[in-house]
């Protein structure tokens, strides 16, 4: 293996690991360039309706909100520019301003009835770009298909369930991780969240019947990670589809965010898994053997 393209910072138990637990934007394909060249324009046509003059470019909201989908990226960004909001919206806003009723039947709020409109809108504007936009790659078909001769292989993601649909199909990932398999806190949850919320995470191991000790997660954000390690999961940090100047950053961030482990590619990932597997099974034997 080469080590130069695995940082491990903490050991982690491969031996005991059954399932590879995958975050899918910016991991398993290169969806967040596209999808924020698609969700800026929704974005600032949904600040524009509460009179927020602020206009994004795809490249500030991608700098800043990778990792979170856009239900709680508009309640984010709404709070921010003052916009007023319902108050179950305001959970965990601490600088939120609260909305009157007649604040949101006047339109001068966000409600959650116009916040569903809009993660609607969002999702379906974005699900029908990525859709045309990305393509197989076969570094990562070739990763899911070893790790999943030995390992149980699921999704975690932030996103919609439509969405991630139309990213495995134009990927050709859904041979490998078919749609049962995959969990989104936008959809799987009683009430939708987003990570850094471990809620998704809990739930993957609760459904696939795992405990920490036996998934691995794989994620590429600072949400990401956030959200494995406080559902209990040692998690691998992926830069393969990071942009080359932003690589250094991000791994330092994800490392303090609780990854035991930075990667630059799948290849990567999967020697490491297989040779630490190797490794440990070699120790065990000869132990045995005396």
């Amino acid at each position: 293996m080469n080590r130069e393209r695995m940082i491990v910072v903490r050991h982690i138990d491969l031996a005991s690991i059954t399932t590879v637990l995958c975050d899918a934007d910016g991991n398993l394909f290169p969806s967040e360039e596209p999808a924020f060249d698609a969700s800026i324009e929704v974005t600032n046509d949904f600040l524009a309706t509460f009179g927020v003059t602020m206009r994004y470019t795809a490249e500030e909201l991608r700098k800043s909100t990778t990792g979170k989908n856009f239900r709680t990226t508009a309640v984010d960004l709404a709070v921010q520019a003052g916009v007023p909001v319902e108050e179950c919206l305001a959970v965990g806003r601490t600088d939120a301003r609260i909305a009157s009723p007649d604040d949101i039947a006047q339109g001068r709020a966000l409600g959650s009835a116009e916040l569903e409109h809009w993660v609607e809108r969002e999702r379906d504007h974005v699900t029908a770009h990525l859709r045309v936009a990305l393509r197989p790659d076969s570094r990562v078909q070739d990763a899911l298909q070893a790790l999943g001769s030995h390992h149980g292989l699921a999704a975690v993601s932030s996103s919609a369930a439509v969405r991630l649909d139309g990213c495995f199909t134009a990927t050709g990932l859904d041979v490998w991780i078919p749609a049962p398999l995959r969990f989104s806190a936008e959809d799987s949850l009683p009430v939708p969240t987003s990570k850094p919320d471990p809620a998704v995470y809990l739930l993957a191991g609760q459904v696939l019947g795992i405990g920490p000790a036996q998934g691995l997660a794989i994620e590429d954000s600072v949400p990401g990670v956030l959200s494995a390690v406080a559902a209990g999961f040692p998690t691998i940090g992926n830069l393969m589809f990071v942009a080359p100047d932003e690589r250094a950053a991000r791994s330092e961030e994800l490392v303090a965010a609780g990854a035991s482990a930075v990667a630059d590619s799948w290849a990567a990932i999967t020697d490491y898994v297989f040779w630490s597997d190797a490794s440990t099974l070699l120790r065990t034997n000869q132990e045995a053997t005396g």
